[in-house]
C-alpha cells in the first residue's frame, strides 16, 4: 500500500514469516522495547527504528524465528517434566533445549540460520563470557549452549566469546565431548534429546538422578547468573540461550507463563512469581545512612545484611548509554500517548488545586475590599454596615519536597512499569510548575538469586541466618534539585530489558527516607508505588519465614509514628493497606496516574498540610 511506511511493511512481513515457520496462522507479534518474550502464539519482539537499522532488523527477525521454532518444535510439558531442580543444571538444560529447536530451523533454512546467527552475535557481545578472565567467570550455560550449537549446526563460536570458551573447552570436551555428537543424532526427538542432555549434566555433576534428588543449593554459585529459564523464554534468537538477554529474562518468562496481550503491554505482572529461579542474586539495600536526629531508623530492628560491599546507589544515566536512553524514552512516549493525555488532564487539575492553596486566601469581616457574598443580607438590611467585605491575600505555603519511590521488580514489567514511568514524568513536571521539589527513585537488585553477596556467603561456609543475602541496586532517576527537562529521558531506563529483578522494600524505604530527612524543606512526602510484598529468593531461603516482610512492617511503623515524613503507598493489584496506614490499592494500572494525583492532593489538603491562617 502506498501509504505504508517501510516499518509497517517490515512488521507485516515478519508476522507472516513467523506464522509460516510456526505453522500457526494465529501467531501475533507485538513490538516492544521491553524484554522479548513469548506466550503461546503471541510473541513480543524488539521494535526497530523507523529507518530500519540492519542490526535491529536482524535482532527482531532472530527473536521472531526463535519463538516460531519453539512453537513448532518444542513440547513444554515434556520439557518441564524432566527438568532438573538445581538452578545451574536447569539453566543449562533450558539453554541446550533452545539450541535444539533453533537448530532444527537453522539446518533447514539458510535465512533462519543467518537471522539466528546474527542475533547470537549481538547477544554474545554483551554476555559475561566475553569478559571472563578465568574459567570460574565463564557462565556454564552460555558455554554449553555455544558448544552444543557448534555441534548441531556447525556454526563457529562467536568471535567475542572464543576467549571465554577456550577457558573451559578442554574441561567440557573431556567430560562430555562425546555427548555433543550424540545430541546431534537425536535433534529431532525432544524426549531422547533431553535424556541425553540430562546425562551430560550428571557427568558434569550439576544434577543427580531423579531417584536421588538434591536440593541443589550448593550448585547455586555465581554460574547461575545467566538465567535459569532461557529456553522457556524462547527469547534468545539462537544458541544465545545463555546470553545476557536470555539470562535477564530467565526470571520473568517461565514456561507456560508470559503475557497474554498482543499489544506492547505484553509483559505479565505475574512473570516474576514463577520466574525467580532466574539467575544472579540481588538485593535492594542502602549500605549507609546519614546520622540525622529525626531520620535514623532505630537500631532495635532485628534485621541485618550479610554484606553491603556489593550494593550500589546509581544514577540512571550510568546504567545505560545516551543513545539507548533516548531510544527507550522515545519508545515510552510513543506507547503511552493516549494515557499521557489522561494523566496530563489530572495533572492540570492537581496544579490548579495546589496553586489555589498557594496563592489564594481571604481575610474576612473587613471594612473595605471585595463584597463578601456570605454577608449580602447585612448589606441589604443595613447598607452602611461595616465588616461586610473580604480581602484576598497571599498565604504561607510550606516549602515541600515529594519523593516518588517506584518498585523496579520483575513483576512490574510491561504496562505497570510503563504507566509508573509516564505518571512519574508528568507528576514531576506538574509539581515543578507549582514550585514543589520532586525526587524520583527506583529500587531493585543487581542480579537474580543472591549475586556476589551469596557467593561471599557460600565462600564463608554458609553461616546460618546470614540476613539479607543479595546485592542491592537503588536508582536515582531524578534528583530533587534537578530540573525536569534535564532528567526527563532518565525515566526511559525503566523500559530497559533486564533492569527489573527482585525487591527488598524495607531497605529501599530506609534509603528514600534518609534522603528526604537530609532535605531542608519543611514538608516532606514519600510516595511508594509497588505491586507486591518484598521478594528475594536468596534471602528468604536461608532466613526465617517472613524475614523481609517483618522488616518492611517495622520500617513503615517507625516512619508513620516517629518520622516527620508523610508516607503514602499505592499498590498495583496488591493490597498494601495491610502495611501502610495511608494507602490505596488499584486493580487496573490505568488508574495509576489519577491515583497518584488524588493521593498527593489529599496529602496537601489534610490537617498537616493545610495552610496556617
Amino acid at each position: 500500500m502506498a501509504d505504508q511506511s517501510p516499518l509497517d511493511t517490515f512488521k507485516q512481513a515478519l508476522t507472516g514469516a513467523a506464522r509460516a515457520i510456526a505453522r500457526d496462522g494465529e501467531v501475533e507479534i507485538a513490538w516492544s522495547a521491553d524484554v522479548p518474550g513469548q506466550a503461546g502464539n503471541r510473541f513480543r519482539v524488539p521494535l526497530p527504528g523507523r529507518d530500519l537499522p540492519p542490526e535491529q532488523v536482524t535482532e527482531a527477525r532472530g527473536f521472531a524465528d526463535s519463538f516460531a521454532l519453539k512453537l513448532r518444535h518444542h513440547d513444554a510439558g515434556l520439557h518441564a517434566r524432566s527438568a532438573p531442580p538445581e538452578p545451574v543444571a536447569r539453566a543449562c538444560y533450558d539453554a541446550i533445549e533452545q539450541v535444539r529447536y533453533e537448530a532444527l530451523g537453522a539446518n533447514r533454512f539458510g535465512g533462519i540460520k543467518a537471522n539466528l546467527d546474527a542475533a547470537t552475535q549481538l547477544r554474545t557481545a554483551s554476555d559475561k563470557i566475553v569478559r571472563a578472565q578465568n574459567s570460574s567467570e565463564v557462565p556454564l550455560e552460555t558455554a554449553l549452549a555455544l558448544l552444543v550449537r557448534e555441534a548441531l549446526t556447525g556454526e563457529a563460536v562467536p568471535q567475542k566469546a572464543r576467549g571465554g570458551i577456550e577457558l573451559v573447552r578442554d574441561f567440557l570436551e573431556e567430560r562430555v565431548g562425546g555427548d555433543f555428537a550424540a545430541l546431534a543424532e537425536k535433534i529431532a526427538d525432544q524426549e531422547a534429546f533431553q535424556k541425553l542432555a540430562l546425562d551430560m549434566l550428571r557427568d558434569l555433576d550439576l544434577t543427580q538422578p531423579t531417584d536421588a534428588p538434591d536440593d541443589g543449593e550448593s550448585d547455586d554459585t555465581g554460574e547461575d547468573e545467566d538465567g535459569a529459564d532461557d529456553d522457556q523464554t524462547g527469547d534468545d534468537s539462537d544458541d544465545s540461550a545463555g546470553d545476557p538477554q536470555a539470562a535477564e529474562m530467565a526470571g520473568d518468562m517461565a514456561e507456560g507463563e508470559g503475557d497474554a496481550d498482543t499489544s506492547s503491554e505484553m509483559a505479565s505482572d505475574s512473570d516474576m512469581a514463577e520466574g525467580e529461579p532466574g539467575d544472579e542474586g540481588e538485593a535492594p539495600n542502602a549500605p549507609q545512612r546519614p546520622n540525622r536526629p529525626q531520620g535514623e531508623i532505630p537500631m532495635g530492628l532485628e534485621y541485618k545484611a550479610f554484606t553491603t560491599k556489593f550494593d550500589e546507589v546509581v544514577e540512571a544515566p550510568d546504567l545505560c548509554d545516551a543513545e539507548e536512553l533516548d531510544r527507550l524514552r522515545a519508545y515510552l512516549d510513543s506507547q503511552l500517548t493516549g494515557l499521557q493525555g489522561v494523566v496530563t488532564r489530572l495533572a492540570n487539575r492537581l496544579q490548579r488545586r495546589l496553586m489555589a492553596q498557594q496563592n489564594r486566601s481571604w481575610d474576612f469581616d473587613q471594612e473595605e475590599g471585595v463584597l463578601d457574598a456570605a454577608r449580602l443580607s447585612r448589606v441589604v438590611v443595613s447598607p452602611g454596615m461595616a465588616l461586610s467585605y473580604k480581602v484576598e491575600r497571599d498565604i504561607e505555603f510550606k516549602d515541600t519536597i515529594v519523593t516518588l519511590l517506584i518498585d523496579n521488580s520483575g513483576s512490574m514489567r510491561g504496562r505497570p512499569i510503563s504507566i509508573a514511568a509516564i505518571s512519574a514524568d508528568i507528576f514531576a513536571r506538574t509539581l515543578e510548575r507549582c514550585g514543589v521539589k520532586t525526587e524520583i527513585l527506583g529500587f531493585t537488585t543487581r542480579a537474580w538469586k543472591g549475586g556476589q553477596s551469596r557467593e561471599a556467603w557460600l565462600g564463608d561456609g554458609k553461616t546460618p541466618n546470614p540476613g539479607r543475602l543479595n546485592d542491592l541496586r537503588h536508582i536515582i532517576y531524578k534528583q530533587a534539585d534537578e530540573p525536569w527537562r534535564r532528567a526527563r529521558r532518565n525515566l526511559g531506563l525503566m523500559m530497559r530489558e533486564g533492569l527489573l529483578k527482585e525487591n527488598i522494600d524495607g531497605e529501599a524505604l530506609m534509603w528514600a527516607h534518609s534522603r528526604l530527612i537530609g532535605r531542608r524543606e519543611e514538608r516532606r512526602i514519600l510516595m511508594v508505588i509497588s505491586d507486591g510484598a518484598p521478594v528475594d529468593d536468596s534471602t528468604l531461603s536461608v532466613n526465617s519465614a517472613g524475614y523481609l516482610e517483618a522488616h518492611l512492617r517495622s520500617v513503615i511503623e517507625w516512619i508513620e509514628k516517629v518520622s516527620p515524613v508523610q508516607l503514602v503507598a499505592i499498590g498495583i493489584g496488591h493490597d498494601v493497606t495491610r502495611y501502610y496506614r495511608r494507602a490505596v490499592t488499584i486493580m487496573d494500572v490505568e488508574q495509576l496516574g489519577g491515583t497518584i494525583m488524588e493521593q498527593l492532593a489529599e496529602l496537601f489538603e489534610d490537617e498537616k498540610g493545610k495552610p496556617r491562617k
